[in-house]
């Protein structure tokens, strides 16, 4: 869906003491209070992510995970909070396969409770204010309760996700909150979540215990027991998260810094980037035949890595060195042909060019997984620390399964693992699923001069590696590199498409060996920051695929 010129409007501005770009205007506008009232970058990410909790409920939320990463100026490092889900102590590696050892359709396995992984989303955002906040969060979620209890007016990307999945909502407790009288709710109309608001008072009034060691954490899991999983209360109460280092690597002079495992965002968009470099770019338009075939191949070539050696390094382990390693680069770019399309992509073999570390299986999976859906914020503010963050319960509405009385709705995080078991992200009790979330930040020289990322499943890697070509090879503003078109595939020879890929073009492609999909669809939806260096400003933009908003802070609007 196409965005009005007005729309358009508030998906760009300026500021020189902060900026903040999420998917909806409500969020956006909660994060610009904060920073407006003197809160820093973290503050204003915590405020948001409860904010976008009641603005897009089908996207992210307390019952689902996610990846902070998180620039302090002071100390000029940069941190990576994991609060991605875990798989509950009965979760097995066998049990996405029918009683003949046959895959369960995802349609099945993803509205399931064995699909719910264990939330960790309202720990990252208590860590992170711990170590880097100034508020406490009971002030900073009152916006996000004012939110759900009056209710907000219903978007044009809710009404169609609720009419979307308006079957796997009825289902379940919600139902009553997106079904009022069996009928979707629609754009204009009002969505009031009492329980949710209850529930978010609770955790403002008793803090976080109550929802991993109280009454909350037992509602979700006798949830979950009840739609067949087997979370019990002492795996909420067993929830871990992991503060961790960033992946990094270089790209046309610049240093990127991006997710490490258990997401494989950060090292697969790293090997795109890498193996473009290796090829003239700067002497291919930005929407040539030959810039989509490079790009093309590239990413079939690091998707064929991250289906093969990407996992949960606390279980498995993972051949980063190698994967990222010059020789190894410039080995798989030998595999792509400028003229024609590779039908024959396998992975490479990164434990060759790896220190240390045992190599695992490679296992065969189905391609049934339906594109996930997620959101991502950031934000920067006056003292220069920025978030870059991405969370998410993974598909629409997650699995459709609300905890009665609560308004959390369940995620389905555990149908990123492999369903055939056997390889190194493989289902087992207490690991986390491989993700694709792919927060970013680039510096030059040390200094930070851009935060991006996207939601959109696996296709995320690919709009980050694309955002970041088209800012830092073609030198396109950020909002025309945001909304130049997309392609993502990772297999030979589908390519999904955005509007705007000129027909001829397509047809050369296909001359090629690729595969058009037959219409156009969005991919992703990024947003970002630009920090020019000269001057230190904040350009924010958001992407016209959801109703994406920048505000500047300290400046005033472009």
């Amino acid at each position: 869906m196409s965005s009005s010129d007005s729309e358009k409007s508030r998906q760009v501005d300026v500021g020189t003491k902060g900026m903040v770009v999420t998917s909806h205007p409500l969020a956006s506008q909660v994060g610009a209070r904060v920073l407006r009232r003197g809160g820093n970058a973290v503050d204003a990410a915590v405020a948001i992510q409860f904010a976008l909790n009641v603005a897009e409920p089908m996207m992210s939320g307390i019952g689902g995970g996610g990846f902070m990463m998180v620039y302090n100026r002071r100390t000029e490092k940069i941190s990576v909070v994991d609060s991605r889900e875990r798989a509950p102590k009965g979760a097995r590696p066998d049990m996405f396969l029918d009683e003949d050892g046959h895959v369960i359709p995802f349609s099945v396995r993803s509205t399931h409770g064995n699909a719910v992984g264990v939330p960790g989303t309202l720990k990252g955002l208590e860590t992170a204010l711990d170590r880097w906040g100034t508020r406490p969060m009971s002030v900073l979620m009152q916006p996000a309760i004012r939110m759900a209890s009056r209710g907000i007016k219903v978007n044009w990307v809710l009404a169609d996700a609720i009419e979307d999945h308006r079957e796997k909502l009825s289902k379940t407790a919600a139902k009553e909150v997106f079904l009022p009288d069996g009928e979707p709710l629609k754009e204009g109309d009002r969505l009031v979540q009492k329980d949710l608001a209850r529930t978010l008072r609770m955790i403002q009034l008793f803090g976080t215990d109550v929802f991993y060691q109280g009454r909350i954490g037992r509602a979700i899991a006798k949830t979950v027991r009840e739609h067949g999983g087997t979370m019990k209360d002492k795996d909420l109460r067993r929830y871990r998260l992991t503060i961790d280092r960033p992946v990094r690597g270089d790209y046309k002079g610049y240093e990127v810094a991006s997710m490490p495992p258990p997401s494989s965002g950060g090292i697969t968009a790293l090997q795109i980037l890498n193996l473009l470099e290796r090829f003239d770019m700067d002497d291919v338009d930005v929407r040539s035949p030959e810039k989509y075939h490079l790009f093309a191949e590239a990413s079939r070539l690091a998707y064929a890595d991250r289906g093969a050696y990407i996992g949960d390094p606390q279980f498995v382990d993972v051949p980063m060195q190698g994967m990222l390693n010059e020789e190894y680069l410039e080995e798989r770019a030998e595999e792509i042909d400028r003229s024609r399309a590779n039908p024959d992509i396998q992975p490479g073999d990164p434990w060759s060019y790896q220190e240390g570390g045992e190599p695992g299986n490679r296992v065969e999976q189905p391609d049934d997984r339906q594109m996930g859906e997620t959101t991502h914020f950031t934000v920067a503010d006056r003292w220069g620390n920025l978030v870059s963050y991405t969370s998410t319960i993974e598909q629409l509405f997650g699995t459709g399964i609300m905890v009665p009385g609560y308004g959390i709705m369940l995620n389905n995080e555990l149908t990123d693992f492999d369903a055939v078991p056997g390889g190194p992200n493989e289902v087992r009790p207490g690991k986390r699923p491989m993700s694709s979330m792919t927060p970013t930040i680039v510096l030059k020289d040390g200094d930070p001069v851009m935060t991006v990322g996207s939601p959109g499943g696996s296709t995320i890697i690919a709009s980050v590696a694309q955002t970041i070509l088209h800012v830092l090879e073609y030198d396109l503003p950020l909002k025309q590199a945001i909304e130049e078109p997309r392609i993502y595939t990772k297999t030979y020879p589908s390519i999904r498409w955005e509007e705007g890929i000129p027909a001829d073009v397509r047809d050369q492609l296909e001359a090629m060996g690729h595969r058009f999909q037959n219409n156009p669809r969005d991919i992703g939806n990024v947003n970002a920051i630009w920090i020019d260096p000269d001057t230190g400003r904040y350009h924010g933009a958001g992407d016209s695929t959801r109703e994406s908003t920048a505000i500047g802070v300290g400046g005033r609007r472009k």
